[in-house]
Order: C-alpha cells, then sequence, then structure tokens
C-alpha cells in the first residue's frame, strides 16, 4: 500500500521574520549567533533566504534600529496636527514615541548595548538611524518658521542636528539606566533636555541648562 506523502508547508521569509526570529534568537540563547549559518540553521533557514534579504548579521542589526525609527514615524504621522506643531512639540513627540518603541523592545536594546559590554561605544548598528534621526531635525528646522533665519547662520542644521543626536544617545543611555516605575524620570529628562537644546536656537539658553544639570546632579551623585 502506498504510503501518502505529507509535506510541511514552508513558512514564508521576509526581513521582518528575519528580524523576529534574530531578536529572539538573542534573548533566549543571552547571546548573539556567531555568524550566519548558525543562525539560518537553528530556524531552519535556508542562507540564500538571509542573504536575498541582508548581507550580514551586522545588517540585519542595523535595520532593526531602522524599524524601530520606521515604526515611531509611522506613528508621528497618524497625527493630522504634527506637521503644524512647534519644534518642542514635534521633537518631544519624536522622543516620546520613540521611547515607547523602544520600551516594548527593551529586553533587546538592553542586551545589545548594556548585557552584552558594547554599551554605546559600539555605534555601528545605529548608523542608519542617525540618518535618519538627523533628517528628521533638518526637516523641523525648515518647515517651522519660528526659527530665525539669523540663528541658523549661527547655528548651522548639520551642527544643530548633530547635537540633537548627540543629545538622544544621552537620553538613550538614561533611559537603560533609569529603574524608576513606567521610567517617569526619563519622561522629565526628555521633557527638560528637549527644553535645553531648543533654547540653543534661541537667545537665553542658561535658565533651560542649569535647570537640566540640576536634574541630572540629583539623579547621577545624589
Amino acid at each position: 500500500m502506498a504510503v501518502k506523502k505529507t509535506t510541511t508547508k514552508k513558512k514564508k521569509i521576509d526581513d521582518n521574520t528575519l528580524v523576529s526570529l534574530y531578536m529572539d534568537s538573542v534573548l533566549s540563547n543571552n547571546m548573539e549567533p556567531k555568524n550566519v549559518y548558525i543562525f539560518c540553521k537553528d530556524n531552519e533557514i535556508e542562507e540564500t533566504e538571509f542573504y536575498s534579504f541582508y548581507g550580514s548579521i551586522d545588517a540585519l542589526k542595523e535595520d532593526i534600529w531602522m524599524k524601530f525609527y520606521e515604526n515611531t514615524a509611522s506613528n508621528l504621522t497618524k497625527d493630522e496636527n504634527f506637521a503644524s506643531y512647534t519644534n518642542r512639540n514635534k521633537l518631544l513627540s519624536l522622543y516620546f514615541t520613540m521611547f515607547e518603541v523602544l520600551t516594548l523592545n527593551r529586553s533587546y536594546v538592553y542586551f545589545t548595548l548594556e548585557e552584552n559590554k558594547n554599551g554605546l561605544k559600539t555605534l555601528k548598528q545605529l548608523k542608519g538611524l542617525r540618518e535618519h534621526f538627523k533628517n528628521f531635525i533638518k526637516d523641523m528646522i525648515d518647515e517651522n518658521e519660528e526659527v530665525k533665519n539669523e540663528t541658523i547662520q549661527r547655528i548651522t542644521k548639520p551642527l544643530y542636528a548633530e547635537g540633537a543626536w548627540i543629545q538622544f544617545l544621552f537620553l538613550l543611555k538614561f533611559w537603560l539606566d533609569d529603574t524608576s516605575k513606567g521610567f517617569e524620570k526619563t519622561d522629565i529628562m526628555i521633557e527638560k533636555s528637549v527644553k535645553a537644546v531648543l533654547d540653543v536656537l534661541d537667545t537665553t539658553p542658561l535658565e533651560s541648562v542649569i535647570d537640566l544639570g540640576k536634574f541630572i546632579w540629583k539623579e547621577r551623585f545624589n
């Protein structure tokens, strides 16, 4: 008697599937896959399927952060009034939404930036995120008439965008170390640091900078 051969439906592989498998692998094994071969073998997928989306594990890791940003941007664009927001509210919305996305993936973010001992010194995987973030800041300046032309001449957009990126890295490190309920201290830090960085485009930043400095001192040295 002939035995009917059963076939197992092959799971569809795309970039989102690979990202999900990778993040699960990292957290389940408490370590990153050593190479593409091991990652694919453990997840029963062909290497050719992996390489049709990513050229390396590093490329996949970079895309994870890109997807965090894309998720953030998608949520921001759902607000019909976002385009008319002031610079302050745009930047606050960006930070709060971004950290909401990161909080949903905190275990992975914490591992990849802290537990593997690379910390924020290894920023290669944030390369794509950095470019999108800086473009967001430049567009924000271009679209908002609040910024005076003479100020832009004094502090160029690229320099301002780079400063905002450094601010984001500072907030990211603060959030990683934050043990407060609901990361409420990070929310306070976002409010104070956004006010301080936007006051750089104004003429009276000193008060905000001092206020931010007092908060940082209290949290880190008291």
